[in-house]
């Protein structure tokens, strides 16, 4: 009887269309949506607004992963830290559990997404339940599951609850086949990873529940991202990090992409306070959904170089994994960001000597005091 009842509205809503004076097939919006409870035909599909005296409540999935930890302690520092909730599938550490909320939150779980997006009232979603690119090429069927699955339950619940909703995108959208020096915001893209495929997925899915629904979808397209104290995900750019673990022991490191490799990067603040700002930006200064963000680009013998100015006897030697070094070869040397600092005046603070000074006093300083303890 559910059926009949389905295919009775499906019937009367052609019915409509065709009495108005032409024959178009129209659907209830409760079965448009892409997860298995779809969307209700009552939703409302517009941006939550908020006041100075009313701060965002901001839920970040994937939240124990290289970018999650920072940007609450980032936003928490902004909105309050009761307002932003940390989530993942993994138990926290203790220093993670005890800095502000956390919950458990599987992406693949519709009904628990709802659940904890209801509960805790969120107006603001980040989105960084993801496996990157290497990871993603070693257990394709996951990372499918992970990046597109979750994503489209993701998407419908941000709909749904009228949810500011923020997906990072990645230089791994971009292929062989793009503009390499430098990639435009709009260009073929055609990646040869699941991880990238996923990703252009994703920035076209958010445009289109922009167009359809309403939904305020913001979407920044990372570099790779350097931190020293962040868990690495198995991303082809993690030996940008790794590299300054072992060049601040003044030993020898073992790089597994080729001298001459040449990729975007950015040091993780301004990455955070970067997609703080596209966040925070009025809408109506936003021409565009997904947009390029920048800052450097380098290759492994010219961080080196800029290494030995405070590691002299640091060395680097060279054992290339094909795999990453074909997919760091299908990605774009640098990012043309123009349309970022004109539409919402972005601006990078770190290059790469500034990156190099700033990592190894963090390095340093904590040295110290695992010396101390």
């Amino acid at each position: 009887m559910l059926v009949f009842g389905m295919l009775k509205q499906v019937v009367h809503g052609t019915a409509q269309s065709r009495a108005s004076g032409c024959w178009r097939f129209v659907l209830p919006v409760r079965f448009l949506g892409g997860s298995p409870h779809g969307i209700p035909a009552d939703a409302s599909f517009h941006s939550t607004s908020f006041s100075k005296e009313e701060p965002p409540r901001v839920l970040i999935t994937g939240g124990l992963g290289q970018l999650g930890v920072g940007l609450a302690n980032l936003l928490r520092k902004r909105f309050g830290k009761d307002n932003v909730i940390l989530s993942d599938i993994r138990k926290p550490p203790d220093h993670v559990f005890h800095s502000g909320p956390f919950v458990y939150a599987d992406i693949l779980d519709y009904k628990n997404l709802r659940e904890t997006v209801v509960n805790h009232r969120i107006s603001w979603l980040f989105h960084y339940s993801a496996l990157l690119s290497a990871a993603g090429e070693a257990n394709m069927s996951l990372a499918r599951d992970v990046n597109i699955t979750g994503l489209h339950n993701i998407l419908d619940v941000a709909a749904e609850y009228s949810v500011r909703l923020f997906v990072p995108s990645t230089i791994g959208a971009f292929g062989p086949t793009s503009p390499q020096n430098p990639a435009p915001d709009l260009c073929i893209q055609r990646p040869r990873t699941i991880y990238g495929v996923s990703k252009v997925h994703a920035e076209l899915m958010g445009e289109y529940y922009y167009y359809r629904y309403g939904l305020d979808f913001r979407c920044l397209r990372y570099p790779g991202i350097i931190s020293a104290d962040s868990q690495l995900g198995g991303g082809t750019t993690d030996y940008a990090v790794q590299i300054f673990h072992a060049a601040a022991k003044n030993s020898t490191f073992e790089c597994n992409l080729k001298a001459s490799t040449r990729l975007p990067m950015m040091y993780i603040s301004d990455c955070l306070r970067a997609t703080l700002e596209v966040m925070e930006a009025p809408a109506e200064r936003l021409s565009m959904r997904t947009y390029n963000i920048n800052a450097m680009s380098f290759t492994p013998d010219e961080l080196a170089q800029e290494l030995r100015k405070h590691a002299p006897n640091f060395q680097i030697t060279y054992c290339v994994d094909p795999l990453r070094q074909a997919i760091a070869e299908s990605w774009p040397m640098t990012l043309d960001d123009s349309n970022a600092r004109k539409d919402w005046g972005w601006k990078h603070d770190f290059d790469l000597p500034e990156l190099v000074a700033t990592m190894f006093n963090f390095l340093g300083a904590s040295a110290r005091v695992a010396q101390a303890n």
